[in-house]
C-alpha cells in the first residue's frame, strides 16, 4: 500500500515506555511528526513510517540501542491492542494466530496485495515447530519484527509463569531473523533466551511440539464475545474507510471548514484526476455531491447533538459561508430547522 498505517496503540505503547526509560515526550513525538491527538485512542491510525521514526527517536533519546527488544519485552500485546486481549481471551494456543490473523487489519493494513496480513503461523523446518512471522512489514522493518518477536515470547513467559507444562519446555529453543546483526547484537539472547541466527531467510522462532497442547487460563466466553463484536466493529469501520468514499470523506473533514470542498481539490490531495475520481465513486455506487451531502448531513447533526456549538458555528463547520444557506440543506436533509434541533438539544 502507498501510505502504510498502524493503529495507533503501537506508538503510543512506545512512546509511554520511552518515556519511562528518560525521554522527553514532547521531543519523541516531535521527532517523529506525532501529535498528542494522532495518540488518543489505540484504534486511532498512524502512518507506519512515523512509527518506524519513532523508533530511532525513542533509542537516540533513552540512550537504549535496543529499545525495540526492550519494548517487546516489557509492553503485552494486551495494553496497546484489542487484538491482544483476543488472543488472551482464546481457549488453546493454537486458536491464538487465527484470531491475530483474523483481525490483522486492525494492527497494520501494510500488505501490498491488498489483502489481510498474515501475521503469524505455525511452520514445519528440519523436523522442528516453528512459529513464523512471515508479513512483509516484518521482512522490510526489521525493528518491527524484532519487537513483536519479543513480545510474543515475553506474553507468553507471563501467560504462562504458572504452567509445569510450560516451565519444563525450552521456549523458544531459536529464532531467526532475516537482518543483519546490528550494533546491539549481543542484547538478543539475553531478551530471546535462545540463539538467535542473523541473515537467516525467514522471521521465525522453533518452539517444542508440546507448546500446541497448552491451554490458556480459562476466560469468560462472554468475555470473548464481546470483544469479538467490538473488534468486528472496528473491522467493518476500517474497511469502509479504505474504500475511495472513505478517503473522500477523511480528506473533506480536514477542509470543509476551510470553505473549500471542489472536487478538484480532492482529487489533487488524493492523487488522483478528477476523472479517475469520478470513476472510482461511480464504481461504489455514489458520486462525489452525494458524498460531500451525506457527510456535512451527519457532521452537523453530531455538532449540534453536542451542545456545544452554535447553529452559525455548525455551518461554517460543515463549510456554508452563508448561515441560510445551511439552514435550507439542513431542512432539505431532516425536515426541520437546525434550530429546531439545537433547543431540542439544550432542553435535554
Amino acid at each position: 500500500m502507498p501510505n502504510p498505517t498502524i493503529a495507533a496503540g503501537y506508538p503510543r505503547g512506545l512512546t509511554e515506555f520511552a518515556v519511562s526509560q528518560g525521554a522527553n515526550r514532547a521531543a519523541l513525538l516531535v521527532r517523529a511528526g506525532l501529535s498528542e491527538e494522532e495518540l488518543a485512542h489505540q484504534d486511532n491510525r498512524v502512518s507506519l513510517a512515523r512509527y518506524l521514526a519513532l523508533f530511532e527517536a525513542a533509542a537516540e533519546l533513552t540512550r537504549v540501542p535496543a529499545i525495540s527488544l526492550e519494548y517487546g519485552k516489557a509492553v503485552r500485546m494486551q495494553e496497546i491492542s484489542i487484538v491482544g486481549l483476543i488472543g488472551e481471551a482464546c481457549e488453546s494456543v493454537l486458536d491464538v494466530p487465527v484470531q491475530i490473523n483474523r483481525y490483522a487489519s486492525l494492527i497494520v493494513d501494510e500488505e501490498r496485495s491488498g489483502e489481510p496480513a498474515i501475521l503469524m503461523r505455525g511452520s514445519t523446518r528440519d523436523g522442528g515447530r516453528w512459529i513464523e512471522g512471515p508479513s512483509a512489514m516484518f521482512a522490510d522493518h526489521p525493528v518491527i519484527a524484532e519487537t513483536e518477536m519479543a513480545r510474543l515470547v515475553w506474553n507468553t513467559r507471563v501467560s504462562f509463569a504458572n504452567d509445569p507444562a510450560f516451565q519444563a519446555m525450552r521456549y523458544p529453543i531459536q529464532v531467526h531473523l532475516k537482518r543483519k546483526p546490528p550494533a546491539y547484537a549481543a542484547d538478543y539472547e539475553r531478551i530471546f533466551g535462545a540463539p538467535v541466527v542473523f541473515e537467516s531467510d525467514w522471521n521465525a522462532m522453533q518452539i517444542d511440539p508440546a507448546f500446541a497442547l497448552l491451554k490458556q487460563q480459562p476466560v469468560n466466553r462472554y468475555v470473548f464475545a464481546v470483544l469479538s463484536e467490538r473488534a468486528d466493529a472496528l473491522l467493518k469501520a476500517f474497511e469502509e474507510n479504505r474504500t475511495t468514499r472513505g478517503r473522500v470523506e477523511r480528506t473533506l473533514m480536514t477542509m470543509l471548514h476551510t470553505g473549500e470542498s471542489s472536487m478538484d481539490v480532492v482529487a489533487e490531495k488524493l492523487g488522483q484526476s478528477r476523472q479517475t475520481l469520478y470513476r472510482n465513486l461511480k464504481d461504489e455506487g455514489v458520486t462525489y455531491e452525494q458524498v460531500l451531502d451525506e457527510l456535512r448531513r451527519k457532521l452537523a447533526l453530531d455538532f449540534l447533538a453536542g451542545k456545544k456549538v452554535s447553529v452559525n458555528e455548525t455551518a461554517y463547520l460543515v463549510g456554508f459561508s452563508d448561515p441560510a444557506s445551511f439552514s435550507r440543506a439542513f431542512k432539505r436533509w431532516t425536515g426541520v430547522s437546525p434550530r429546531e434541533v439545537r433547543t431540542a438539544r439544550a432542553a435535554e
